[in-house]
């Protein structure tokens, strides 16, 4: 089915629907991942983006329950040069194509995805309407531009939880939790380990599952709350640690939890990851600022000072912390990482707080894992 692509600043690039007839709108951007796009495509933190790979070949291995990062489809759209309706992997379930149809997702193939990428390098990820139905350049141009901008949208509270929830046999089960500001809500009815597992309380922004996997292999019983928790609610459930999570868009327009993860500076042990360590820098009295193109891919290379070795990386991000800016907000504030291909901010700490943060992603899954040891790295922190 025929299908048209058009971006913001005229650019059109004809394509074909391999879900059926439909429109999806959002800001488009690329991955270079070779593998993943169920991950990908799960992930909140691409919520309300199309997603365009870059590899040329999607849906070889099907899809499987196990691989998923969320509860739904976040993305809007997937852009793939071919998409392939035959899996062969003895762990899926189904097609790519079924995956996407059931939850109302497009996707478009024969699209060159390398000029579209190219053009995204050089002009900057913008929004952009794919279409089945409106096959006019001008209409749908005009259209992306009518799109919301992903400066100043607050899409955290569009993907957090609205309820708290434990990780229990690799899902969640929620809770009936009534915060009470300033009250004690700790008891053993609520922590089952206590004593034996470290308490994480986990801000959820749009965390993704292999995170609290990740988290509970090092010894850590997580609680997730909604992103709109306070500190009097965090402190009354007397964790051993706090955990900030990944996110989708822009994280200046989160007041509250920046005002909530700045109440908590010093109190406990404090991990971010992504959006976490956006909303931890500007706690902190740094600022953000939004990438050209964004860092989206599971091969970004990141210099770690504590070692000086570099790590292969995963990544989702289209904010980053301004350097300058930490150097002069934050005193006891230091750069752990940064990323060799355009020397932007990847790592952060303040020893001083008992505080640390990535941009990357430790707990990539399919991979690379060459970060996973910041995992254990808060595990030891919450004990020291």
């Amino acid at each position: 089915m025929k299908a048209l692509l058009a971006l913001e600043d005229g650019k059109t690039f004809p394509c074909k629907s391999f879900t059926g007839a439909g429109e999806a709108m959002g800001e488009v951007v690329f991955n270079t991942s070779m593998t993943g796009y169920q991950e990908i495509l799960t992930d909140p933190s691409y919520y309300g983006q199309m997603v365009t790979m870059t590899y040329p070949m999607m849906g070889n291995y099907g899809v499987c329950p196990e691989d998923v990062e969320s509860d739904k489809i976040q993305a809007s759209a997937l852009i793939v040069r071919e998409y392939v309706d035959f899996p062969s992997n003895w762990r899926s379930t189904g097609t790519l194509a079924d995956y996407l149809k059931k939850q109302g997702i497009l996707g478009v193939e024969d699209l060159d995805t390398r000029a579209l990428t190219r053009h995204i390098r050089n002009s900057g990820a913008m929004r952009a309407v794919i279409s089945t139905s409106d096959l006019d350049p001008a209409s749908l141009v005009e259209r992306a531009k009518q799109i919301p901008p992903m400066e100043g949208c607050n899409l955290a509270e569009k993907v957090s939880t609205d309820r708290p929830y434990f990780w229990r046999n690799n899902r969640p089960e929620f809770i009936k939790l009534d915060f009470i500001s300033g009250c004690n809500l700790a008891d053993v009815s609520l922590w089952r380990y206590k004593g034996t597992k470290h308490s994480v309380v986990a801000l959820d922004f749009g965390i993704k599952y292999n995170i609290i996997r990740c988290l509970e292999d090092v010894g850590c019983e997580v609680l997730v709350v909604p992103a709109s928790t306070t500190a009097d609610e965090i402190r009354g459930l007397e964790p051993d640690g706090i955990f900030l999570s990944n996110g989708p868009g822009d994280p200046e327009p989160l007041h509250q939890p920046i005002e909530t993860i700045k109440a908590l500076l010093g109190y406990k042990p404090i991990f971010g990851i992504c959006l976490g360590m956006q909303l931890l820098g500007l706690a902190m009295g740094a600022k953000t600022y939004k990438i050209k193109f964004g860092h989206r891919g599971g091969n970004q290379p990141v210099k770690n000072f504590a070692t000086n070795k570099v790590e292969i990386t995963s990544q989702n991000h289209g904010f980053a912390v301004d350097i300058k800016s930490l150097k002069c907000s934050a005193a006891n504030a230091a750069m752990t990482h940064i990323n060799l291909n355009e020397e932007s901010l990847e790592g952060i700490k303040d020893d001083s707080l008992k505080v640390f943060a990535v941009q990357y992603h430790p707990e990539a899954s399919p991979g690379p894992h060459d970060a996973a040891y910041l995992f254990r790295q808060f595990a030891d922190m919450i004990r020291s």
